[in-house]
């Protein structure tokens, strides 16, 4: 690994346990609307991806004529789901306080929602930035939302490590050039084998945030 300057963090299911949530608040709305769908199925189309992709997924496989009003109720329904059981994945607040190295967010979440989310985990200064996809013209996978960040703190791509979830996350993050560990503990994950996961066999992934510094102990402060 190069040397690193600036690890870049994806939102839901990395810093955040949420897309079991956001899974869930999904598959009933759809439901709603006729759709059956499971969350295994969410997991494995969705997650990484901006809700207007989503939505313009589902309109095209399911050849659904979502209502206008379709986002803002997911949203809304969303954002209570989350104030009643959003928790943090585990560990990840003690690896971020040991960070030796500047540190951003850069999620397919809208503003709104990554703003409520980190207010809740209580990680709003953790970070010296937050970045969301509608910052650029395309969102994961393609590497734009990465190299804005790195742009706009003044880093190289080959300096930044970036800590996704998701396979779009993932290839947006090859893309742009930059170093990528898959992060596979959070709560969508459980069940899944190895193979289920499907994470490419020469990318580093780790299911534990205690395993972070065990593969990148430079990144460690000293203490």
């Amino acid at each position: 690994m190069q040397h690193i300057e600036l690890v870049i963090f994806d939102c839901d299911g990395v810093l955040a346990d949420s897309e079991v949530i956001s899974a869930r608040v999904l598959v009933e709305a759809l439901e709603h609307h006729g759709v059956t769908v499971t969350t295994e199925h969410v997991y494995r189309n969705f997650v990484g991806q901006s809700f207007p992709k989503v939505a313009d997924k589902i309109r095209r496989d399911f050849d659904l004529d979502l209502p206008g009003s379709f986002e803002a109720e997911y949203r809304g329904r969303l954002v209570e789901e989350f104030a009643a059981g959003l928790v943090p994945t585990a560990g990840v607040g003690e690896m971020l306080g040991q960070l030796a190295v500047r540190a951003c967010v850069a999620t397919s979440s809208s503003p709104q929602r990554v703003g409520r989310t980190l207010a809740l985990l209580g990680m709003e200064r953790q970070f010296e930035r937050v970045f969301t996809a509608s910052e650029v013209e395309n969102g994961k996978p393609a590497p734009d939302l990465f190299l804005h960040a790195a742009k706009c703190l003044n880093v190289k791509p080959e300096a930044c490590l970036v800590i996704e979830d998701s396979m779009a996350g993932i290839r947006a993050a090859q893309a742009a050039q930059m170093e990528v560990w898959r992060y596979t503990g959070g709560a969508h994950f459980a069940g899944f084998t190895p193979e289920d996961i499907d994470t490419p066999p020469d990318l580093p992934a780790f299911d534990n945030w205690s395993a972070f510094y065990q593969m990148a102990p430079e990144l460690r402060k000293d203490i």
